[in-house]
């Protein structure tokens, strides 16, 4: 867990918004090349790696891309309107730091505020509807107009990357952005580390899977291994009002948006967590898709399933715990080891 816990800090301190993964995905190959591993990259920047095993192959898949903006407009202040990039929602990003990152490699600091925000000026702040053409990135530099912005070297294009807030505290708690699915790249790190140093012995052929542009919809939509049988997504578990899911449990979906996953996955899934006495929970998302939804959808003929580790407040600052991610890892482990 020490292990899975270091990665997610790394991770998390890479800016990786969808289409802007170049460096995640650099350090990610590195880390398996590290565990002995030959990992290699597709054309489209997704993470392919075997673990080993024979026969009957699975692909486990987790993205390691996030949400976050990109610079839609200078304004005439100085300041920068910004398009969202994935679900990003502006009711949660308010007050936010963040990075812009240019396209000649400059890095600029900034703060997402409300327009007017000072409530010692704008009797009509309470008021304000938060939406992305009411908010504006405030560059913490000296510009008093779009000429001295433009002077920097930013523009319509540039990505803008959000302050994480990594940290876990003594009681286990995981607080920060993107656990959504930086979180699960780190277990399946840790699941790396554990078939390389214990010699655990698969019961078939597994792949990691690690994928780009899935917070836009088409992550897994191509250059999946070719003799691949199944997918198993390994993305947040949902924890809300309605579902039985807590962020100390290991999450089984059988139905998301995209409709009903595969019987025999879903079923071999609870099977192992009950085998193992593991917390976990079985619910349905009503507002969720994966990169099993995808890849079906690009017309592999695969079968599918989703689990992951409870994450609470999904979009925003989210929370899990190490249980969750202990009970993750030891569903995985079951699934794919030898009973």
């Amino acid at each position: 867990m020490k292990f899975i816990l270091d990665q997610l800090k790394k991770l998390t301190s890479i800016d990786s918004p969808t289409g802007f993964t170049a460096d995640v995905t650099r350090y990610t190959m590195k880390e398996l090349e590290k565990l002995g591993f030959e990992p290699r990259l597709t054309n489209k920047g997704c993470v392919v790696c075997g673990l080993g095993g024979e026969g009957d192959p699975l692909i486990l898949s987790a993205h390691i891309d996030t949400l976050g903006g990109m610079v839609a407009e200078v304004k005439k202040n100085g300041r920068l309107r910004i398009a969202k990039i994935g679900g990003l929602n502006a009711n949660n990003c308010e007050t936010e730091n963040c990075r812009i990152r240019t396209r000649s490699g400059q890095v600029f600091e900034g703060t997402l505020q409300m327009n007017d925000p000072s409530v010692h000026v704008n009797g009509k702040y309470s008021e304000q509807s938060r939406t992305f053409d009411g908010m504006e990135i405030v560059v913490d530099e000296e510009v008093k107009d779009k000429k001295d912005t433009e002077k920097l070297g930013i523009r319509t294009g540039d990505f803008v990357c959000f302050d994480p807030r990594t940290t876990v505290t003594k009681s286990g708690y995981i607080k920060s952005r993107f656990l959504d699915d930086k979180l699960s790249v780190a277990i399946l790190l840790g699941l790396a580390k554990r078939i390389a140093e214990k010699k655990l012995k698969l019961k078939r052929k597994v792949y990691v899977f690690i994928t780009v542009y899935e917070e836009v919809g088409h992550g897994a939509c191509g250059a999946l291994p070719a003799d691949a049988k199944e997918i198993l997504s390994v993305d947040m578990g949902c924890v809300g009002e309605g579902l039985s899911c807590t962020e100390r449990m290991v999450s089984i979906c059988p139905q998301d948006s995209h409709g009903p996953y595969d019987y025999g996955v879903t079923t071999e899934l609870i099977r192992c967590a009950e085998k193992e006495n593991l917390a976990f929970a079985v619910d349905i998302y009503p507002f969720y898709g994966s990169d099993a939804d995808a890849a079906l959808a690009a017309g592999y003929d695969l079968k599918h399933g989703l689990i992951g580790a409870g994450v609470y407040a999904s979009h925003g600052y989210e929370r899990s715990h190490t249980d969750g991610a202990n009970n993750t890892l030891k569903l995985l482990e079951r699934y794919i080891g030898q009973n």
